[in-house]
């Protein structure tokens, strides 16, 4: 037998690279749909989020709509509210009792302060003594004195400081607590309210709440809508 010539040892050689280029592509694209298919098995029976699933560590509502049970998505809903309700942005002016807290630790107020009548401090002491009705910038030191028209605690039956989210939660739908407001009353107090959104705005010296109040305010109208049910 007479060996090959290099012409058909060249042939024979391309048309093996020509073999092993085709089984690495059809390789490839198993692999592809391979992983594709365990990604739609993944999201199997869920809904896909659509628009922006989080503002400023604040997860929307866009975030929930995955979870197709009313109940379990209010639920859901409302331990992201509580986020908000329970930074020291918010909790600090809704002790359950005694006066205001001060800080991201929470501390109590200096110098010290009660109450008083409607939650604007004691006569000679009065919040508006030293809070203004904006915030203001130290001028030899960092910081800033808080200040909102009217600034002022929570009354005292919307104190909950250290209250688990459950009990928060109840709390806020309690009408003989909560001042009358109705579901729909919250969902606009959240949304609009001036004290409300000075949580995002605090001044220098002080850590916002996560997200902003127009997030805040659509996270809870979603609670309300799927049923306002608590933890």
């Amino acid at each position: 037998m007479r060996p090959p010539t290099r012409r058909a040892l060249a042939i024979f050689v391309a048309s093996l690279m020509a073999v092993f280029a085709g089984s690495g592509t059809a390789l490839a694209d198993h692999h592809e749909r391979s992983a594709t298919g365990d990604a739609a098995d993944a999201e199997q029976g869920k809904m896909r989020p659509t628009g922006s699933l989080m503002v400023n560590g604040l997860r929307t509502p866009a975030a929930f709509a995955y979870i197709k049970d009313d109940e379990a998505r209010a639920r859901a809903l409302f331990a992201e509210i509580a986020k908000v309700m329970q930074h020291p942005r918010c909790a600090n002016c809704h002790p359950v009792s005694g006066g205001p807290r001060q800080g991201d630790r929470q501390q109590a107020h200096i110098p010290p302060v009660g109450r008083g009548i409607a939650g604007i401090g004691p006569y000679g002491m009065q919040c508006t003594t030293c809070h203004g009705t904006s915030n203001a910038t130290y001028v030899s030191m960092t910081g800033s004195i808080p200040g909102a028209q009217p600034w002022r605690l929570a009354p005292s039956s919307m104190g909950w400081l250290g209250r688990e989210i459950d009990a928060l939660c109840e709390q806020i739908k309690d009408q003989s607590r909560n001042g009358g407001r109705s579901l729909d009353d919250l969902v606009a107090h959240h949304t609009k309210d001036h004290l409300v959104n000075w949580a995002w705005h605090p001044g220098e010296g002080r850590t916002p709440a996560p997200g902003d109040q127009e997030t805040f305010g659509a996270l809870t109208a979603a609670w309300v809508a799927a049923g306002a049910g608590c933890p």
